[in-house]
């Protein structure tokens, strides 16, 4: 160090910044979108924002530390220096560490990491240099247990990339470094316009798929489907969002990039940890949440939005499985992940989409300590040649599968229907493997649907009656006396229920649940979330 006060030949300050100083500056401006004013034009006629306004949106002001901004693509022995810096600021991924929702939880709960793919470079594609800084970043992201946040925009590998005497590239470590953190850390996939091969293998190993309606998702862009010899077709007709989210592709659907944005900020928010107890809706509507007219079909959202904390429901794969509702919420600040019955589509049957839906959304939950809340009302599991034509049976099972590996607290509350392996499923496995197993007076329990049972299990007796009015009169008597036997207050009665609640204590049972249980911590190899 030169000694300032000696004859060491030290200057004093001009004014004027050093060579490379200066240099370092005038390369940093390039990466920047003030530097890239023609990249920026660009993004506004498709009405996107950059990467760097999808990141600044993100993270918290003033804590972004970039990683490996300074990068440029592998092709130096094809274009020069000076082309490089114009053309592949950060070789098109733009990598860091900030924090999150830094307002309501510390630093150590509020760090972030975020990896975006910057369309402007080369469509993003994933370069040489692009996939040693992911490498780079998944590793700490590993060792550090960080959240990651992945913008995945752009195709796969990058072909005009020469500075290598690689012929494939397919020893590339990115797709299993970042399938690895899986269950590890939350991660969270956004996707704004095309997102193909590459870019999807990444965002489909995401725990949530956030995207907007103008997303296009493919394990294979048009060149790929054409050069497989497979027809020709334009980056809209593959994967669009309407196809994505009704087959469960895509978790969160959204209008835009600031609103897939506010929805991620949302979503780590309850893998951060509780907040202060938030306002909630007069409990005692839930009193007459349900129709009178036991067999009309009720919508349950507005159920949910009245249990939880008024705002914290955030619900992942609406249009998929629709029979089944998987959603994240806040009870008095605390997280947990609620499914429920949906009585509109198959009057609450779970189906082998719905099945998957929450067999997967228990493995989440369990990865990152999310107790879960069921609410039941289903007729069982969905049957018939049709339905087992989708691998029902399979697919049903993953339930009971989910179900027994879960270290989280379970709770389980009846609002009406609880019928065969059905309820078993939303129970957790069975009626005594919730920490509570509750119902409101409205329950009604049995083996299989009672007029069913009833029909089939008394059929010989039935049809000794020969007046077909007297047949039918008999029938329902049975069927009545069924009903009686089948009612919330018999079967806790019987103890085959811990308790018959009134509906506007439900939110007061599950808090009275969260704090009677100690919060267990997992043992053995940690488990991961299927993709699926």
């Amino acid at each position: 160090m030169s000694d300032m006060n000696g004859d060491g030949g030290g200057k004093a300050p001009t004014g004027e910044a050093r060579p490379e100083l200066a240099e370092l500056r005038e390369r940093l401006a390039a990466t920047t979108d003030a530097g890239r004013p023609e990249a920026v034009a660009r993004r506004r006629k498709t009405g996107q924002r950059t990467a760097r306004e999808n990141i600044d949106d993100l993270l918290d002001a003033g804590s972004f530390s970039e990683y490996g901004g300074l990068a440029l693509a592998a092709q130096r022995s094809t274009r020069s220096l000076e082309d490089l810096v114009r053309a592949s600021p950060a070789d098109g991924i733009i990598c860091g560490v900030g924090t999150v929702n830094r307002a309501l939880f510390d630093d150590e709960r509020a760090r972030t990491m975020v990896l975006a793919y910057d369309y402007t470079v080369f469509a993003g594609t994933q370069g040489l240099a692009g996939h040693r800084k992911l490498d780079r970043m998944l590793a700490l992201a590993s060792r550090w247990r960080v959240p990651v946040v992945l913008f995945a925009e752009g195709g796969g590998g990058r072909p005009n990339d020469t500075d290598t005497h690689t012929v494939s590239a397919l020893d590339t470590p990115s797709f299993l470094a970042f399938a690895a953190l899986s269950g590890l850390v939350p991660r969270v996939g956004i996707v704004s316009g095309r997102c193909f091969a590459g870019n999807a293998a990444l965002l489909g190993s995401c725990d949530v798929i956030i995207a907007t309606d103008d997303s296009n998702i493919g394990m294979g862009g048009p060149a790929m489907i054409e050069g497989g010899g497979l027809g020709s077709f334009a980056p809209e007709e593959i994967g669009p969002a309407d196809v994505q989210t009704r087959n469960g592709v895509i978790d969160v659907r959204v209008r835009d990039e600031a609103e897939a944005v506010a929805v991620a900020k949302q979503y780590l928010s309850y893998f951060q940890g509780p907040v202060a107890p938030g306002a909630c809706a007069p409990q005692e509507r839930l009193r007459d949440a349900l129709p009178e007219n036991r067999r009309r079909a009720y919508k349950v959202r507005p159920i949910i939005e009245t249990l939880a904390d008024t705002g914290s429901v955030l619900e992942l794969r609406r249009d998929f499985g629709r029979s089944l509702l998987t959603a994240l919420v806040r009870i008095e600040g605390q997280p947990l992940g609620l499914i429920a019955n949906d009585t509109f589509h198959l009057g609450g049957a779970i189906d082998a989409d719905a099945a998957d839906k929450a067999a997967r959304f228990f493995q989440l939950c369990d990865a990152f300590g999310l107790p879960v809340v069921s609410l039941c009302d289903t007729p069982g599991f969905m049957v018939g040649p049709k339905a087992e034509e989708t691998a029902l049976v399979r697919h049903v099972s993953r339930m009971f599968v989910g179900a027994a590996s879960l270290s989280v607290p379970f709770f389980t509350v009846v609002l009406r229907r609880g019928y065969g392996l059905g309820a078993q499923a939303m129970a957790g496995g069975h009626f005594h493997a919730p920490v509570f197993m509750a119902s409101w007076p409205t329950g009604e329990f049995g083996g299989m649907n009672l007029e069913g049972a009833v029909r089939i299990g008394m059929r010989k007796q039935l049809e000794a009656i020969e007046d077909p009015a007297a047949r039918e009169e008999m029938a329902k008597a049975l069927i009545a006396e069924a009903h009686q036997r089948g009612k919330a207050i018999n079967m806790a009665s019987l103890l085959e229920l811990d308790a018959v609640i009134d509906p506007a204590e439900t939110r007061a049972w599950i808090l009275r649940g969260l704090r009677s249980v100690p919060r267990q911590t997992r043992e053995g190899r940690r488990r991961y979330i299927d993709t699926w």
